[in-house]
């Protein structure tokens, strides 16, 4: 039985639409408004439960408030499979939220109070280093303190196990991190403010992938939105192209290509054919609207 371990930020998102953004001072009356489970931890959580096999052990370190929120996101998540042993509720402390504005173009405006999230220190994640050290696997990205972050991708490294790192959201966080990192899947945003290479092409995709291995990591995969996701590693490297597919809605689509990359990965797939997988899960992903509720399940792939 695989175990993959998913270490990250669990938010709820509160989403209101108008025609056009608000200004300084300004009230609107929405449109519509929508409550969505998100936080990229628990988005990609969600994607590795639905997306793997059902021998598979899915385990996701987060920290939430001890409020009705959070209780109805630990509901959720259970009915997806994913394994509570992780999950602590913090008294006194409210569960992450982002307050999402957007407009009839798309546009957005998002204000984030991180809340438990911020709580989980690297002294709190000692209290699951049993649960890290049997790990096969482990995704983890940059919404938890950083200091936690690499703690738990050293120690998972250490024990034998493999890690990726998805560095969102783009953050100057030094080079020590990368030593920990199997695998780093930055977008061009991220690429960019790693590298500081503009990537906007195949040809410039590899010129960052390459300084990106330079800090340590052997597999670098950048993704390119509706291009697809350029990978650089000794096994394959080069433009991994994606579906073609109508695109509504965008949210969580990084998220389901890191989950379903991990699926792929842990079945010991082809690392192209585990970019074909992550690609055509994404592509799924962006033709529906919502966070979580967009991540498509194993049987719409297999």
């Amino acid at each position: 039985m695989s175990r993959l371990v998913i270490l990250g930020s669990a938010n709820v998102d509160h989403v209101m639409s108008f025609e056009y953004l608000p200004t300084t001072g300004q009230t609107l009356m929405s449109q519509n408004y929508r409550i969505e489970h998100g936080g990229k931890g628990a988005n990609q959580a969600v994607a590795v439960a639905r997306l793997c096999s059902p021998s598979t052990r899915v385990d996701f370190i987060c920290h939430l408030g001890n409020d009705t929120l959070a209780h109805d996101m630990c509901h959720s998540w259970k009915l997806d499979g994913i394994h509570s042993d992780g999950v602590s509720k913090i008294d006194n402390l409210s569960t992450g939220s982002a307050l999402i504005f957007i407009d009839k173009n798309g546009e957005n405006s998002i204000g984030v109070a991180p809340g438990a999230n911020d709580n989980l220190s690297v002294k709190a994640l000692m209290e699951h280093q049993e649960l890290l050290s049997r790990a096969d696997w482990l995704l983890t990205q940059l919404e938890s303190p950083t200091p936690t972050v690499i703690e738990a991708l050293k120690l998972v490294k250490q024990q034998g196990g493999k890690t990726i790192l998805n560095p969102a959201p783009a953050k100057n966080i030094g080079t020590e991190i990368y030593k920990w990192v199997d695998i780093i899947t930055p977008n061009e945003t991220e690429a960019e403010a790693i590298t500081g290479i503009e990537v906007h092409d195949e040809d410039s995709a590899a010129f960052a992938a390459q300084i990106l291995h330079s800090h340590g990591p052997s597999i670098v995969i950048i993704t390119l939105g509706a291009r697809g996701a350029y990978v650089s590693s000794a096994e394959f490297s080069g433009l991994v192209a994606a579906p073609n597919v109508m695109a509504i809605d965008t949210v969580a689509a990084g998220d389901t290509f890191n989950g379903a990359l991990l699926v792929g990965l842990s079945q010991e797939h082809a690392l192209f054919d585990a970019v074909t997988f992550a690609n055509k899960a994404a592509a799924i992903t962006v033709t529906r609207q919502g966070a979580q509720r967009s991540i498509p399940y194993r049987d719409c792939l297999v």
